[in-house]
């Protein structure tokens, strides 16, 4: 298992009722799209509560679950670009040197359990039906997408079923808005809600980018989930995205599609979060087994992605007991030395972040601002240049332009317009007699 810290400035204390409550209230709400009423619904106050789809995703419900061919993030996304015949990165050959040549891969997930934890970062796809939960930030909150977010109450926890105080991952899936939700050193309380050192929300359909310079639930500001050797995945013949890995050193800089360093090493041959390294295309796979074949040939076509200071070539993936851990082990006869880096271009430092405005809020209204407790009130908003949105409290992460709200106390909705520059906010309170 490998062992990773995030880096950063982190917020001092606990942040109760922040981000995920802001103006904590009850009531239901509905999202519509532009006002015409097609979306998800949403009920519950300060833990949120259900919904039904804005869209839908082909994966099936439950700890584990199967994608049915869903592939997350769009084909154009970085995670799923085809990379076999990308240039080499000028400095490949110095970089996998200080790796460590003769250092072999290593599955970070499995069958069973190791030393009383589940092998692997565990996710669960929950339904729209699913209550939704506020997320108290411990640590990375200024960098952290508010809740509330779908998170069932016995939620997986990487190393469960005894997650001590490693990182504590908790992935989950919503195949009814297609968004995916990461915690990172994830607590769950006993109302319901959760605590986390930081989280992120995903649009699986799109491209969305995290403002530079900001962490996730990794330390390289990436998704996890997307870079996950799943078993569904390997049982079906192929993975078609690239991988996540660690490396126990990294330098203060990042390269797309990471966001965020997290470096400890100021040797210049030391990677970047986001470097991705790929098979060499002359490599024999012929003498692996099929299952590992799936693995490799992955490798070769999309490669792996540095998400996180770790063991070094520790590949991720997902627990399930159909893996064959004596199989996998067998990766270790493939070291670096069979590895190149990829072109990393543009590679960035404090020195030439990208700079450029955060989304812009024209409008965020109620059409009542005093109603009696569970009357419907209609939220519209009119953002530009925002990568994904979400509103708190009630409705979580949203698309559209429109949704419907039912309070049952004065609450204060609060707008946050996120793209790779920054967020923007605007509340809208409606006084409840």
């Amino acid at each position: 298992m490998s062992f990773s810290r995030k880096s950063g400035l982190p917020i001092l204390g606990l942040l109760l009722c922040a981000l995920a409550f802001s103006g904590c209230g009850g009531g239901t709400a509905t999202q519509g799209n532009s006002g015409t009423g097609n979306g998800g619904t949403s009920s519950g106050g300060n833990n949120g509560g259900s919904g039904t789809p804005n869209t839908s995703c082909a994966m099936s419900a439950g700890q584990g679950a199967s994608l049915n061919g869903f592939r997350p993030f769009p084909a154009d996304s970085l995670w799923n670009t085809d990379i076999s015949g990308a240039p080499v990165d000028a400095n490949s050959d110095a970089i996998i040197s200080f790796i460590g040549p003769s250092i072999g891969l290593h599955p970070d997930f499995g069958a069973g359990q190791y030393q009383g934890s589940n092998i692997g970062i565990p996710y669960v796809v929950v339904a729209g039906s699913q209550a939704l939960a506020g997320v108290n930030f411990t640590a990375y909150g200024d960098e952290s997408d508010p809740g509330p977010m779908p998170i069932p109450a016995n939620g997986p926890i990487e190393g469960d079923p005894t997650p001590g105080t490693g990182d504590r991952h908790v992935l989950v899936l919503n195949n009814s808005n297609c968004f995916l939700y990461e915690l990172f050193s994830a607590y769950p309380n006993t109302n319901g809600s959760w605590n986390a050192g930081s989280a992120a929300v995903w649009d699986l359909l799109s491209n969305e980018q995290r403002p530079w310079t900001w962490t996730s639930a990794d330390a390289a500001g990436l998704p996890i989930f997307p870079g996950l050797a799943r078993y569904d995945e390997v049982a079906a013949g192929q993975i078609q995205h690239a991988l996540r890995f660690t490396l126990p050193q990294s330098r203060n800089a990042f390269t797309p599609p990471a966001s965020h360093w997290a470096g400890n090493s100021t040797n210049s041959l030391a990677p970047p979060m986001g470097m991705r390294i790929r098979l060499k295309a002359d490599f024999d796979v012929s003498s692996f087994s099929v299952n590992l074949q799936v693995i490799l040939n992955a490798l070769k076509k999309y490669g792996m992605i540095l998400a996180d200071n770790g063991s070094a070539m520790y590949i991720s993936g997902a627990p399930d007991d159909r893996w064959d851990n004596n199989d996998l082990h067998n990766l270790g006869q493939v070291t670096a030395s069979s590895f190149e880096v990829v072109q990393m271009n543009p590679v960035y430092t404090a020195s030439n972040v990208p700079q450029g405005a955060a989304p812009d809020i024209v409008s965020f209204s109620a059409d009542s601002t005093t109603v009696a407790a569970g009357s419907s009130v209609n939220l519209s908003w009119n953002v530009t240049g925002a990568a994904y949105q979400i509103i708190s409290p009630q409705l979580g992460a949203v698309r559209g332009s429109s949704a419907k709200v039912f309070p049952a106390q004065t609450t204060t909705y609060t707008l946050y317009a996120t793209n790779q520059y920054g967020r923007s906010t605007a509340a809208a309170t409606v006084n409840v007699q």
